[in-house]
């Protein structure tokens, strides 16, 4: 018997950019083929009775350590908690050991990702004094998805601190530039509050208010200066928020579900160094602030910051515990929750989890359900209440900060081009991941 499609996704809510409508889908060699009613017509038919199937999620900022400290995570291992948490797309950091930042590295990772990677993949190329005037080139080079300057908070060839180099940077190319935004020169002034050991909660005291929005205020200022768009990352506190809604022409924003959910000083009385990442999580004004910011349509996109370490590493007295959590698994399922308590809509959720990320890095046939898209799916039931588990984290770091949390909404199965790769917590079949395409880097020339 001769089917006209390889998939058909069946019976399902399906989310499509008019909104929710019940059809079918009809993905054929990797790309959707056709909506309506297609019984009978796939080689395979996936049953999404009483389920929702949502454009497949894109994680747009995950550190899955490859090459370098591969005991805490490897491309394998991170893309695998990826889809059992129901994301279809990942781009990775450049701050591995190597740092990525040539074209033979670049080439390297990708090399890496092929045949091991569950969820399809990018990388950023890192930004660093030294490589500041090949950028226009780098940000060219097969599977970049843009490119990564660390104003604060990194180490080595990859921070980029001073205005001159960070115009350098700016003035290379033509892609968004990405960004983590804490000022340096600030973060050493207040080192002495902790470097000689302190209580975690004095994490947001040390990386303070004045920290972030300092080195934003001066991003902003050096990127209308070169004309060059930016996207800042993990944003976290009230005052940037009123800042960025007024930079809207240049500056994208992202936020995370951690900075979203969780609060201090509760987190660190509760959880100790496994609430300690970089910008650090802050009072409940802020969280607070980050929701209106949402609701207001000044947050672009959302991803994880997916940073694991060891609990063993985790362990170390503050502040040499190194500062990061896991969370590509688990950000879906907590914006499910957030969706279910009412904090924003389904439609609001697609666009901070699937059009934000294709709209900002021109991602090239992903980021909705529609004739001629890749066939990238993450089909969710609203309704299922669950227990998010050290247990179920893929990562090799194997823990949550969100262990123990009970949430209402829950991924059901992941599809990645047009390959069911997990269904009901169990992934199935090889890694079928491939290499984004971008349509910046499509044009000839």
């Amino acid at each position: 018997m001769s089917f006209k499609f390889d998939l058909v996704v069946h019976g399902g809510s399906v989310f499509t950019p008019g909104g929710p409508v019940n059809t079918d889908i009809g993905i054929r060699h990797g790309r959707i083929a056709a909506l309506g009613d297609l019984k009978n017509q796939g080689a395979e038919t996936f049953n999404a009775t009483g389920l929702t199937v949502l454009p497949g999620v894109i994680d747009e900022q995950v550190h899955f350590r490859e090459p370098g400290p591969t005991q805490k995570e490897d491309l394998a291992s991170g893309s695998l908690g990826a889809v059992l948490g129901g994301v279809t797309t990942v781009f990775e950091m450049p701050n591995t050991d190597p740092a990525t930042t040539t074209a033979e590295l670049m080439a390297d990772k990708v090399a890496r990702a092929t045949g091991r990677m569950w969820t399809n993949f990018a990388f950023y190329v890192g930004a660093s004094p030294e490589n500041a005037d090949q950028l226009k080139d780098l940000e060219r080079v097969p599977g970049c998805c843009g490119i990564k300057m660390f104003m604060g908070s990194s180490t080595g060839s990859l921070l980029v601190a001073d205005d001159a180099n960070v115009a350098r940077v700016l003035a290379s190319g033509t892609r968004r530039v990405t960004v983590h935004s804490e000022d340096d020169d600030r973060l050493k002034e207040r080192n002495a509050m902790v470097s000689a050991g302190a209580d975690v909660a004095m994490h947001p005291q040390w990386r303070d208010v004045e920290t972030a929005l300092k080195c934003t205020q001066r991003l902003l200022k050096l990127a209308h200066a070169s004309a060059r768009r930016v996207h800042v990352l993990h944003v976290t506190t009230a005052e940037e928020m009123e800042l960025l809604k007024d930079h809207k022409d240049i500056a994208t924003v992202e936020v995370l579900p951690q900075h979203l959910t969780l609060a201090a000083p509760e987190c660190y009385e509760r959880l100790g160094t496994l609430a300690q990442m970089n910008p650090p999580i802050r009072e409940a004004r802020h969280r607070e602030a980050l929701w209106k910011a949402i609701n207001d349509g000044v947050v672009d996109c959302l991803g994880s910051d997916h940073a694991p370490h060891t609990l063993e590493e985790k362990a170390r007295p503050y502040p040499r515990s190194p500062s990061g959590l896991t969370g590509t698994q688990t950000m879906l399922p907590l914006m499910l929750n957030h969706v279910a308590e009412g904090r924003l809509s389904l439609q609001r959720m697609v666009e901070l989890l699937s059009t934000g990320a294709q709209r900002i890095f021109g991602v090239a046939n992903k980021g909705r359900i529609a004739l001629g898209y890749d066939g990238d799916l993450t089909i969710v039931d609203l309704k299922a209440r669950r227990e998010i588990t050290n247990k179920w984290i893929a990562s090799k770091s194997g823990w949550t900060a969100f262990d123990g949390m009970t949430v209402t909404g829950w991924p059901k199965a992941t599809i990645v081009g047009g390959h069911v790769v997990m269904r009901d917590d169990e992934v199935q079949g090889t890694p079928k991941g491939a290499m984004v395409h971008f349509q910046e880097t499509l044009r000839a020339g």
